[in-house]
C-alpha cells in the first residue's frame, strides 16, 4: 500500500516562459513514466545491483515513447528547437519517480550524445538509432580510482598510445554508469606521448582486452548500475577519436556541463516528490486535535521550500536554454543549477521524513503493509551532490566567475 500524493506542482508552478514544445514534452514524459517506470520503480530502488537487474523494461519502455529521441535532431530524433531544455525536463519527470533511472537517462541521453556530436558521420549515423530506440545502452567514462572532480590530464591513469592505425589503451575507469550492459563507451584518456593533454575515444566494450568489473553495491541509486572498466592493450581505431587530438578535455567538460544541468533537473524532480509527500502528510495527519499542517513552523518551512523549488527549476531551465541558444559554457548557471537543485533535494527529503516521523523512516510497516518512498529517496538523494562534479566544485566554479580566477585560482 503506497501513498500517491497530489502533485503540488500542478497548481503552484506555472510554465509561463517555457516554449510550447517543452510543455508538451513534460506531458508526454509524465505519461510515459507513469506507464513504464512507476509500476516497477520501487522494485528497482530496493534491489541489489547485478547485471541481470539492469532495468531494461523501464529503459526500453521510456525509449519506445520517444524520450531518448528528445536530444537529437530530425534525422534521428525529435528535432526540437530547444533539445537541452526538453531533455532536462524529461530528466525531472523521471527523477520524480526514480532518481536512479534519471541517472541512467543522464548517461544515455545527455552525456553520451554530447560526445557523439564529435563523432564521424559514419559512427554517428550507425550508433544514434540504437541509442534512441533503447536497443543499446551507452556509457560515459571519465572517473578513475584516483581522480574524479579533478580531471586534469596529468591526473589520468588511463592512457592511449598512438599507433599507425589508431590507439592502444590501458587503464581503469570507475563508477561507470551502464558499463555492465553497454556496448560502447565515450572515454577520456591521457595522451601516452604528451602527458599534459587528453583524448576522448569511443571504445567498443566488446573489444579484446576490455573487462567489466562486478557491479558496485551502493547505498542508493540501485537502478543506476555502475562498475569498473578495465582495459589491457585495447585497440581503438583512429576513426573513434571524438573531436580533435589532444582536445578530449574540452569534449568531456562540454558533456559534463550538460550533465550537471541534467542532474540539477533530477534534483528538482526528487525535491518535488518529497514536497508532495510532505504536504499530503501535513494535510492528513492529525496531532493534538488538528492537522499537522496547522502548525506554523511547518507552514513557513514548506512555503520556503516551495519557493526554493521554483528557484531551482528556473535555474536549470535557464542554464539549458542558454545552451540551446548558443552559449557553449552556460556558466555560472549550470554550476548553480546543479549545486542548488541537488542540495534542495536532500533538504526536502530529510524534512519529509521528519514530517512523517517513524513512518518516514520505515521501509514498510510489517502489520499493515504501509510503505513510503522516503527511505529510498533518502538513500538516493545523497549521490546527486557528489557525481557530475561534487557540489563543492560547483561552488568554486561560481566563485571563480564571481571573484575572478586570478584570486580564487
Amino acid at each position: 500500500m503506497a501513498v500517491i500524493p497530489r502533485r503540488t506542482q500542478d497548481h503552484m508552478s506555472h510554465d509561463v516562459f517555457l516554449p510550447n514544445e517543452t510543455v508538451e514534452v513534460r506531458a508526454r514524459a509524465r505519461e510515459s513514466v507513469a506507464r513504464h517506470l512507476a509500476p516497477v520503480a520501487r522494485e528497482i530502488g530496493s534491489q541489489q545491483e547485478s547485471v541481470d537487474s539492469f532495468p531494461w523494461q523501464a529503459f526500453r519502455g521510456l525509449a519506445s515513447d520517444g524520450l531518448f529521441a528528445v536530444p537529437f535532431g530530425p534525422q534521428h530524433g525529435a528535432g526540437l528547437e530547444y533539445p537541452m531544455l526538453g531533455t532536462c525536463t524529461v530528466a525531472e519527470e523521471i527523477a520524480y519517480e526514480s532518481s536512479s533511472i534519471a541517472g541512467v537517462y543522464d548517461g544515455q541521453c545527455i552525456l553520451v550524445p554530447a560526445t557523439l556530436r564529435h563523432a564521424s558521420t559514419r559512427l554517428h549515423d550507425m550508433l544514434v538509432p540504437d541509442l534512441v530506440s533503447g536497443k543499446q545502452a551507452f556509457a560515459f567514462a571519465t572517473t578513475e580510482p584516483e581522480t574524479s572532480s579533478d580531471l586534469t590530464a596529468e591526473r589520468l591513469g588511463t592512457f592511449a598510445e598512438e599507433t599507425d592505425g589508431g590507439f592502444i589503451v590501458n587503464g581503469r575507469k570507475r563508477w561507470i554508469t551502464n558499463s555492465v550492459v553497454a556496448n560502447w563507451v565515450s572515454m577520456l584518456v591521457r595522451d601516452g606521448r604528451m602527458g599534459n593533454r587528453a583524448h576522448m575515444l569511443l571504445i567498443d566494450l566488446r573489444s579484446p582486452g576490455v573487462r567489466i568489473g562486478s557491479p558496485d553495491l551502493k547505498m542508493g541509486h540501485r537502478g543506476q548500475i555502475t562498475a569498473d572498466i578495465v582495459l589491457e592493450d585495447v585497440r581503438v581505431p583512429r576513426e573513434n577519436l571524438l573531436g580533435e587530438p589532444g582536445r578530449g578535455m574540452a569534449v568531456a567538460l562540454s558533456a559534463l556541463v550538460r550533465g550537471r544541468i541534467g542532474i540539477g533537473a533530477a534534483g528538482v524532480g526528487v525535491a518535488q516528490a518529497a514536497l508532495d509527500l510532505a504536504v499530503h502528510r501535513l494535510q492528513t495527519r492529525h496531532v493534538f486535535g488538528r492537522p499537522l499542517g496547522a502548525m506554523q513552523h511547518w507552514q513557513f518551512q514548506m512555503a520556503q521550500r516551495a519557493t526554493e523549488l521554483e528557484c531551482a527549476r528556473s535555474l536549470y531551465q535557464k542554464a539549458a536554454m542558454l545552451l540551446d541558444t548558443g552559449d557553449a559554457t552556460a556558466e555560472p548557471e549550470a554550476a548553480m543549477a546543479k549545486a542548488y537543485g541537488t542540495r534542495l533535494a536532500n533538504d526536502l527529503v530529510r524534512e519529509a521524513i521528519q514530517i512523517h516521523g517513524a513512518l518516514g523512516f520505515a521501509r514498510q510497516v510489517g502489520e499493515t503493509g504501509e510503505s513510503l518512498r522516503l527511505e529510498e529517496m533518502y538513500r538516493d538523494a545523497k549521490i546527486l551532490e557528489i557525481f557530475e562534479g561534487a557540489n563543492e566544485l560547483q561552488q568554486w566554479i561560481v566563485a571563480r566567475r564571481l571573484i575572478g580566477r586570478d584570486i580564487t585560482g
